[in-house]
């Protein structure tokens, strides 16, 4: 979170207050020196005794500077008494994000009317309890998201497992709960392996390797390894790779073109059509995953990289995805510098294009 500062006093700032106060001193032994001068003309005592008359305008100078602070100071009361209720308020609202109530909005307006000085402090208050209730606000979907994903394939493996207690199954029916079980289990298994690679990734901790290779080659011995996949869905390939050398952790963006080529076979129909594409423009690569897919709707395509959102619980359920798979491939291109995006139609297909620099800079390779 950044917050603004209010800027330090420039150096004419302090000058110009340094010698308000000398003037201001100035005037108040002036005034001490006038007020002894008409004092001299009705007390012998004070003409003829220097030393006396000096204490007098010394002791003169000193009441009219003390009378004056106090009528600056009764003056200013409203606004003091004003900027310890701003103090307050502020104590106030910090005690209650303490307590995890970030439902917080001072108003600035007054305060910047009666004490500007706390007008930037004020605001910086309110966007940090903004902040911070939408960190909580993602920290407690997240812990429903994961509770609910964890929750389904379990009563699935207990109910089966019940069911399988019983002693009128036929082998074919043991067998099927078995595959049930089996299936429902490597959910699990996904699901826990994704989460701990999404925290991995997002924490400043994760290895990274970078390393000079050909990234065509990487794709296509991709390609070649799920070949199982599209074939057994008799899918159509067009692949167009120019040769390219990249400088990138090899390890993190083959789980990411995975994902993508993955999430391409799953969700285009029998027969349907894929298309990779790589090309180099200017210094960096351009990767395009391209299908005539089922598609998604323009609603759901600002979401379609957070953690946990399916465009079709029940359709990514029956096909084994957790919602964490795009999640991990953003963060994954991010830690390369790079950006990626997604353009789809319902019916029609969906495209993910990467943007990848060809070099990583010196502070990425550092990490």
């Amino acid at each position: 979170m950044d917050f603004e500062i209010e800027p330090k006093p420039k150096w004419y700032q302090v000058l110009l207050g340094s010698l308000g106060i000398f003037a201001f001193f100035s005037l108040c032994w002036t005034a001490a020196h006038f007020l002894t001068r008409i004092l001299d003309n009705y007390w012998t005592y004070a003409r003829t005794h220097t030393t006396f008359r000096e204490y007098v305008a010394i002791l003169i100078s000193v009441f009219l500077f003390g009378l004056t602070i106090q009528v600056v100071g009764l003056i200013m009361k409203p606004n003091r008494r004003k900027m310890i209720n701003v103090f307050t308020m502020m104590i106030d609202a910090m005690q209650r994000m303490a307590k995890g109530d970030f439902n917080i909005n001072l108003e600035t307006q007054t305060v910047s009317r009666h004490a500007g000085q706390f007008a930037i402090l004020i605001d910086n208050l309110n966007r940090m309890a903004n902040e911070l209730g939408q960190m909580e606000q993602m920290r407690q979907e997240f812990i429903s998201n994961v509770s609910h994903e964890i929750q389904s394939p379990l009563t699935a493996i207990k109910g089966f497992a019940q069911a399988l207690q019983g002693n009128d199954l036929s082998p074919e029916q043991r067998k099927h709960y078995l595959e049930i079980i089996e299936t429902e289990s490597d959910r699990l298994s996904r699901l826990s392996d994704n989460l701990l690679k999404l925290t991995s990734l997002e924490s400043l901790h994760h290895p990274y390797q970078p390393h000079s290779y050909r990234l065509d080659r990487q794709l296509r011995k991709l390609v070649l390894s799920c070949e199982p996949l599209w074939d057994a869905k008799q899918l159509e390939l067009d692949i167009q790779l120019d040769e390219l050398v990249v400088t990138a952790d090899e390890e993190l963006l083959n789980q990411a073109w995975s994902n993508l080529l993955h999430n391409s076979i799953k969700f285009t129909p029998p027969s349907g059509q894929l298309s990779i594409r790589l090309e180099q423009q200017g210094n960096q690569a351009i990767v395009r995953f391209s299908d005539t897919g089922i598609g998604i709707d323009e609603q759901h395509l600002p979401h379609l990289f957070e953690r946990f959102f399916k465009v079709d619980r029940s359709r990514n359920r029956s096909a084994g995805g957790s919602g964490l798979g795009l999640s991990i491939v953003k963060k994954i291109i991010e830690m390369h510098g790079g950006a990626i995006r997604v353009a789809s139609q319902l019916g029609a297909g969906t495209t993910f294009t990467v943007q990848l620099p060809l070099t990583q800079p010196a502070h990425e390779q550092a990490k």
